[in-house]
């Protein structure tokens, strides 16, 4: 991880390297934090999933669920037809 101070990043913002994160520091206090657009939906698709499996785990525990059978049913699948 890089660490840059925010007049550096005034000073080279067209040509900054974000292929790994930038702290940006303020009197040698971290204040930013910049990253690659790629970087960043990698993450927070990385925390959407976290969350489906925060939800799922919850309704295994508290018995929401439906064996396959039902579910193809459900949808139209069965194999009776």
């Amino acid at each position: 991880m890089q660490i840059k101070t925010i007049s550096y990043i005034k000073q080279n913002a067209a040509t900054l390297d974000v292929e790994e994160p930038i702290v940006v520091t303020q009197g040698g206090t971290p204040v930013y934090r910049i990253e690659s657009e790629a970087s960043a939906q990698i993450r927070d698709e990385g925390i959407a999933l976290l969350k489906l499996m925060n939800l799922a785990e919850r309704d295994i525990r508290e018995g929401r669920t439906i064996g396959a059978d039902e579910l193809l049913q459900r949808v139209g699948l069965d194999s009776q037809d």
